[in-house]
Formats: C-alpha cells, sequence, structure tokens
C-alpha cells in the first residue's frame, strides 16, 4: 500500500513539473514572438519531447487570414523544428530551411486544415516541452 501512494505521489509531482515547465516554456516563447500585432489563439498545443520523438497537432486556418505560427522549447530560440503540411502531406514550411526560424508568419488564400509536427534539435537539447503558438492579425 506504502509503495502504491508513493508511486502516485511521484507522478503526481512529475505531471505538476511537466507542466509547469510547458507553462514557462508557453510564456517565454509568447514573449519573445508575438508582437502587438497578433492575437492568440487561445489553444495550447504543447508535448513534452524526448530525443526523437515528435509530437504533432492539427489545426484549421481560415480563409483571408495573416497567421503567425511560433515554436520553442525551453528558454532559447530555433532549437525546435516544426513542419506545417496540407492534408495530402504536402509540407507548407519547415523551419529547417530557415536555420530553425522560430516562427513563420503567412497568409491563407482558404480555409484549411493543416498538421504541425515539431521536433528537437538534437545539437541544441535532447530534452523539454515543445510549445507551438498559433496567432492571428488583427
Amino acid at each position: 500500500m506504502k509503495k502504491t501512494i508513493a508511486l502516485v505521489l511521484g507522478f503526481i509531482a512529475v505531471s505538476f513539473t511537466t507542466s509547469a515547465q510547458c507553462d514557462t516554456s508557453a510564456n517565454f516563447c509568447y514573449k519573445n514572438n508575438f508582437s502587438v500585432n497578433y492575437i492568440s489563439d487561445g489553444q495550447n498545443y504543447r508535448a513534452f519531447l524526448s530525443g526523437d520523438q515528435e509530437a504533432e497537432f492539427s489545426t484549421t486556418f481560415f480563409g483571408g487570414t495573416t497567421y503567425r505560427i511560433a515554436a520553442c522549447s525551453g528558454f532559447s530560440q530555433g532549437n525546435l523544428i516544426f513542419r506545417i503540411k496540407d492534408e495530402e502531406g504536402n509540407i507548407l514550411f519547415d523551419s529547417m530551411d530557415f536555420s530553425n526560424a522560430p516562427y513563420w508568419d503567412f497568409k491563407v488564400a482558404s480555409t484549411i486544415t493543416c498538421d504541425i509536427s515539431a521536433q528537437l534539435d538534437l545539437h541544441e537539447t535532447q530534452s523539454g516541452c515543445a510549445s507551438i503558438l498559433i496567432g492571428f492579425k488583427k
């Protein structure tokens, strides 16, 4: 019984620490990549990654809107690789093609559903919370 309680308490402590790390990383990302010109969509796109793990998120971009996608892990820029693909799997943006740019601004002509994948740049870090933020231009 004592082992079960200790295991549950340990799991809760790890979950709380991971959640706090992701919140802090997301706040850092927001402060460094969003200006007064962009409003957050209010969604949380976060995942704790280790090694070569990859997180994938799905979202819809609405036609005629200008967006900014920002990606961070930890407290430095450019350590998270992110890709945006359309429904057919065509790569619309790959941050590696732009020296791991921490954000990308773009405008969509018509509404489209996309997948956003994120993975750590293993040359920079081995584990951390991937935070993807999406905002739209005022």
